[in-house]
C-alpha cells in the first residue's frame, strides 16, 4: 500500500507546485468500475458524436481516431497518414519502437504533437488539459536495437473524457510494474497490441488485460487473422468477445457489458466520402 501511494505521488506530478496547478486525474482518483459503456458501429467518422460519448475509429495498425461531442479529434500512434480525408487532428500521440507508430514530420498545423519518448532512458511526461479531455502518459520500457533496453522509451497514453478512462498501450514490451499500474489507474477502455511477438507474447498480454480488468478491450497491432484469432481464443475464458463488424464504436458512461468484453474492430482508413 505504501508503494502504491508513493507511486501515485511521484507519477502524477513533477513537484507539489505543479500538482496544485494540474487538473486531477479522475481515473487514478476513482478506482471503482465505471457505470457504463455502450457501442454503436454504424456511425461514420464525420457524423456528430452524441453527448456524453466518445467515438473510437480504428484507422490502421495501432492508430485510432478518438472524437468527442465538442469536436476534438485525436489520433494515436500517428504515422502522418490516416487516409484520404483532409483531417488536421487537434492532438496526435506517437511511439517510436517502429516507424509504423510515428512520423518525423507531423503536419505543423497540428496543435499538439505528443511524443511518447524523451532523451534515451529519461522518458517524457505529458499532462495536456484541453478542457473536454485530459491527455496524460505513463512511461514503460522497450527493447532497443541490438537486443538492449531503452528505459521509459514507450508511453501508455490515457485519455480522460466524458467520465471515461481510455488507454492505449502503445508498443508495450513488458508487464507494467505495480507503480505503473497505479499511475494508470482505472481504464474503462483499452487498446491492446495482440501480435504475440513484436510487443509481448499473447499469454503475457492477456495477463496484463486480466489485471487491468477493463470493461472494453479493443485488439490492435495484429498482422494477420491468425494472431488475432489466437488472442481471442486465449482470452475467451475470461472475456466475452464481440465482433462489431465495422471500424468504429461509440463509448459512453451508460451501460456496461455484463462482463469484460473484447470488441473486435475492422481497421478502415478515413475517407472524405
Amino acid at each position: 500500500m505504501r508503494l502504491v501511494t508513493l507511486a501515485l505521488a511521484l507519477g502524477l506530478a513533477a513537484s507539489s507546485a505543479a500538482a496544485q496547478e494540474r487538473r486531477p486525474s479522475h481515473c487514478v482518483a476513482i478506482a471503482d468500475a465505471a457505470p457504463g459503456v455502450e457501442y454503436v458501429h454504424l456511425a461514420g467518422w464525420q457524423d456528430p458524436v452524441p453527448d456524453h460519448a466518445v467515438r473510437i475509429h480504428y484507422v490502421a495498425h495501432a492508430s485510432f481516431l478518438l472524437q468527442t461531442p465538442g469536436g476534438l479529434d485525436v489520433v494515436t500512434d500517428f504515422t502522418g497518414f490516416v487516409g484520404t480525408a483532409d483531417l488536421i487532428p487537434d492532438v496526435v500521440t506517437m511511439n517510436h519502437a517502429h516507424t509504423t507508430h510515428w512520423t518525423a514530420n507531423p503536419d505543423p498545423a497540428i496543435p499538439h504533437v505528443l511524443k511518447g519518448w524523451g532523451p534515451f532512458g529519461e522518458g517524457v511526461e505529458h499532462h495536456l488539459d484541453l478542457g473536454e479531455m485530459l491527455v496524460r502518459n505513463v512511461s514503460t520500457d522497450i527493447r532497443s536495437a541490438g537486443g538492449g533496453v531503452e528505459p521509459r522509451g514507450n508511453s501508455i497514453f490515457v485519455f480522460e473524457v466524458g467520465g471515461l478512462c481510455i488507454g492505449h498501450l502503445g508498443h508495450l514490451h513488458h508487464m507494467p510494474t505495480d507503480a505503473q499500474f497505479a499511475m494508470l489507474g482505472r481504464l474503462d477502455v483499452v487498446m491492446a497490441p495482440v501480435d504475440g511477438g513484436y510487443t509481448m507474447p499473447l499469454p503475457d498480454m492477456i495477463a496484463v488485460l486480466q489485471r487491468l480488468k477493463s470493461s472494453v478491450v479493443i485488439p490492435m497491432h495484429w498482422f494477420s487473422g491468425y494472431s488475432l484469432e489466437a488472442f481471442l481464443a486465449g482470452i475467451s475464458d475470461d472475456f466475452a468477445v464481440t465482433r462489431v463488424g465495422g471500424p468504429a464504436l461509440e463509448v459512453s458512461l451508460r451501460t456496461l457489458p455484463d462482463r469484460p468484453t473484447v470488441m473486435v474492430l475492422e481497421p478502415q482508413r478515413l475517407s472524405a466520402e
